[in-house]
């Protein structure tokens, strides 16, 4: 009997799986044996090589618009802001224009890199009495529990800060950019018109948000929530096409008036009136005023390779923190991912969590001691803390001489050498809940990390910017471009970091493996916003560390917890021999890496 048009396909299938497990087989062999590693790397894929432009995105329907882009003569930073104005619609669930942005950039042609700081600020008008007084302080339960310490909630809208995003895209446009801003925004306002297909991830995502919003009793209005981000009361499900038709008609008005179009005009005024309505403070002065700043990346060595990252508000120098402490340890003799090695990893992130909680604030209303806690013998003083067989269970933050977040990081790359690593987010999730009347985006909650704790350095003030987690990362080897690099997910961001780059530099993985090698995420530290380690915290720890590791961790103090955030990586590595990147992007999101 001959075989139906299915049976055909189900044999040629079984048979591709067949040959792609036989391919598979031949690099993972050749990997056997090596004295770096616990047996072999996990890799889900190597990595992609290009040498005239890659992308590496959460999404690849916006990796394939940065290729575009750049295929079209377009550079790096054109890329990235075409790449983040498709992520704004497609993943809404990390990122958009009412949140912040991030980026550092290697500028080939200067031969230098540049860092981006595009972060907002609380509302002028809401003073810290005000914010006090209107503060909710519930209990577990719900209730209002008046001794309870003040807390600024997730949603409504009391944690809103001015969206930095827009700004920041224009910044780097006028510094950096080639193709005009309507070339840019083309392909994402096509897709916001027309629709898009909903990737399996954020369709998971978007549920839980909406959930979220829904149970939300400091969330003060929700209909525009539900009439733009819903359909038929429910979050799209994967593989549904979503229109955003508001957010459409927006990003058409920034390509056509620039960033007058989001910080002025009618878009101002939309923002202003909305936030009256519902009890919030953010104005259309508070918007005309923004400005970002261009910040100098800080750095610190490791090994031969300079790492950098940008300094406060930001907490991109707790990875710069660990790495000096771990400096200190022969990590490359230790077995990867074995006890001892990632007992020394949390406590030094314990130790860095500390100094993060005290002093990283926005520099403009504090003295940040970034020099001081960025050297080697602050590390080296601080280093005698870590117990190699104890688990501490509350360190004190140093003297140095004068959890939940989602987010999206994308890497670009041109034939040119330029190198953009860029991050941008609303805080948690889809930020704050509140969309502003017909404009299709939502506004950040990134308020909710100000301290509510007078003196401490992150205390809350007007027009001051939150203590921030998102980070992007860069690396150099002998004054060359090496890596740009991003892990997303609140306070894993500098730990995932580490581990990659440890990955990379400790152990010779490859830019894929480095980012697919089991993580671990340590939650608990001592918090910017006044919470304080007192039980040493608790760590989850990736399916891929064998369980006698665990155990031995246990043994040692550590509370081990089932489930957490891993992060999301994504990453370009640039040969310095022969120019060719090396593109890597998360296995644990639904993004993709591709180049030409």
């Amino acid at each position: 009997m001959p075989r139906t048009p299915v049976a055909r396909g189900r044999g040629r299938a079984v048979l591709a799986l067949l040959v792609s497990f036989a391919c598979l087989a031949i690099p993972l062999r050749a990997q056997e044996g090596g004295d770096r590693y616990s047996g072999r790397p996990f890799a889900t894929r190597s990595p992609v090589l290009a040498r005239n432009g890659m992308a590496c995105t959460s999404q690849p329907l916006a990796t394939q618009v940065a290729l575009d882009v750049l295929r079209r003569g377009g550079n790096a930073v054109d890329a990235a802001i075409a790449a983040n104005a498709a992520l704004g619609l497609m993943e809404p669930t990390g990122c958009g224009v009412g949140g912040d942005l991030f980026a550092i950039v290697w500028d080939a042609k200067e031969k230098k890199l540049f860092g981006y700081n595009g972060s907002g600020r609380s509302p002028r008008g809401l003073t810290r009495d005000e914010l006090l007084r209107v503060v909710p302080r519930r209990g577990e339960d719900g209730g209002v529990i008046l001794s309870a310490p003040p807390r600024i909630p997730a949603h409504g809208p009391l944690p809103v800060s001015v969206p930095g995003c827009v700004d920041g895209w224009f910044a780097l446009h006028d510094r950096f950019g080639h193709l005009p801003m309507k070339d840019l925004l083309a392909p994402a306002i096509g897709y916001a018109r027309d629709g898009f297909p909903v990737s399996q991830l954020i369709a998971r995502y978007w549920s839980g948000n909406a959930a979220a919003f829904a149970r939300s009793r400091d969330l003060t209005e929700k209909e525009n929530f539900a009439r733009t981000f819903l359909v038929d009361g429910r979050a799209p499900a994967e593989g549904e096409i979503f229109r955003n038709r508001d957010l459409a008609r927006l990003y058409a008005r920034i390509a056509e008036e620039g960033r007058a179009g989001f910080y002025g005009g009618e878009t101002a005024k939309t923002i202003d009136a909305y936030m009256k309505r519902v009890g919030g403070y953010l104005r259309a002065s508070d918007l005309e005023e923004h400005r970002g700043e261009w910040v100098e990346p800080v750095s610190v060595n490791y090994r031969g390779y300079d790492v950098y990252e940008l300094p406060p508000n930001g907490q991109g120098i707790a990875a710069l923190q660990m790495l000096n402490l771990l400096e200190g340890y022969e990590l490359a003799k230790m077995e990867h991912n074995s006890a001892d090695y990632l007992h020394l990893l949390i406590e030094a992130k314990k130790v860095a969590y500390e100094d993060r909680a005290k002093f990283y604030a926005d520099p403009a209303f504090s003295r940040v001691p970034v020099k001081g806690l960025l050297a080697k013998d602050y590390a080296a003083a601080r280093r005698a803390l870590i117990d190699p067989e104890k688990a501490q269970r509350r360190i004190a933050a140093g003297n140095p001489s004068l959890e939940e977040g989602d987010t999206i990081y994308l890497a670009t790359a041109d034939r040119w050498g330029n190198m953009v690593s860029l991050i941008q987010s609303n805080y948690r999730g889809m930020g704050s809940g509140l969309v502003p009347d017909g404009l299709g985006f939502v506004l950040q909650d990134r308020g909710e990390l100000f301290a509510l704790e007078e003196g401490h350095a992150n205390d809350y003030a007007p027009g001051k910017r939150p203590f921030h987690t998102i980070i992007p990362a860069f690396a150099m080897k002998d004054g060359a471009p090496w890596l740009c690099f991003g892990v997303m997910g609140g306070g894993m961001q500098p730990q995932g970091h580490v581990q990659v780059l440890l990955n990379l530099i400790d152990f010779g993985m490859n830019v894929q493996e480095a980012g697919d090698a089991a993580r671990f995420n340590h939650e608990g530290s001592s918090q910017p916003t006044g919470d304080v380690m007192r039980d040493g915290g608790q760590v989850a720890i990736e399916s891929g560390v064998p369980e006698a590791i665990r155990t031995e961790l246990q043994r040692r103090g550590h509370r081990l917890k089932a489930r957490s955030s891993f992060g999301g990586y994504q990453a370009i590595l640039r040969d310095p021999a022969t120019g060719v990147y090396h593109g890597a992007s998360e296995m644990r999101k639904d993004g993709q890496a591709a180049g030409f």
